[in-house]
């Protein structure tokens, strides 16, 4: 029971509250921030901090306003942050020469750092670790799982580089003659790498649940491409 009364202390805005709550807010955002910061990501260790930090402080602001003068939302500043931290979120999105999206997780791993943050700042202490906990997990563990799945799906996207020589017509008979459909062609302009060099990417659909790395091998060997990978 004394740790129960112990937690229900801290919950109040103190100044060892204060001090506990930011410390763990660093501690846990950067904890995040490292797996992202490890894999060379631009947001890492020091973003998924400050975020953390960020959010705890505002929260922790919000609630001494309302502990202090008895009157406000208890709620509404952090409601501001969570959707004002789409822009940041936003910011490690890009869109790759090879239409490739990346930026995705870490995205959602800085939305999700907010929220730890938030949840430190108002005093749920349990929450955002079990929060942060969570969210290590699914960054670290559950991407090989992620990308297993991803890896036998019957749809999936290529990039390919073709030579001048060669004709699309050419490739796509070829990629049929493997018992495989073609979806949404299209040239990427912009992903040229030579004058002699045209690049395409195209939706693939298999019949039965094939690994892409085995069937990239395979369009690799056709004649005229240079290079193929999954989008």
């Amino acid at each position: 029971m004394w740790f129960f009364e112990e937690i229900s202390m801290i919950r109040e805005v103190t100044y060892f509250a204060v001090i506990l709550r930011i410390l763990m807010a660093a501690i846990l955002g950067g904890l995040m921030g490292l797996e992202r910061g490890l894999k060379n990501r631009a947001a890492g260790l020091r973003t998924y901090m400050l975020v953390c930090v960020g959010s705890c402080l505002i929260m922790l602001t919000n609630q001494f306003i309302f502990q202090s003068y008895g009157q406000g939302d208890p709620v509404r500043m952090g409601a501001q942050v969570i959707s004002g931290i789409g822009f940041l979120g936003a910011g490690t999105i890009i869109v790759t020469r090879r239409s490739q999206v990346k930026g995705l997780t870490t995205a959602a791993g800085l939305w999700s750092a907010a929220g730890v943050g938030l949840a430190l700042g108002i005093g749920f202490y349990e929450g955002a670790i079990t929060g942060a906990f969570a969210v290590l997990v699914v960054m670290t563990m559950m991407q090989y799982m992620d990308n297993k799945m991803r890896n036998k799906t019957k749809s999936f996207e290529i990039y390919v580089e073709l030579k001048g020589s060669t004709t699309l017509g050419d490739l796509l008979r070829q990629i049929r003659e493997m018992e495989i459909e073609i979806r949404d062609v299209q040239k990427q302009t912009g992903a040229d790498i030579e004058g002699n060099v045209r690049a395409y990417s195209a939706t693939l659909e298999t019949k039965k649940r094939t690994p892409h790395q085995i069937i990239l091998e395979k369009i690799v060997t056709i004649e005229g491409v240079i290079y193929a990978e999954t989008l």
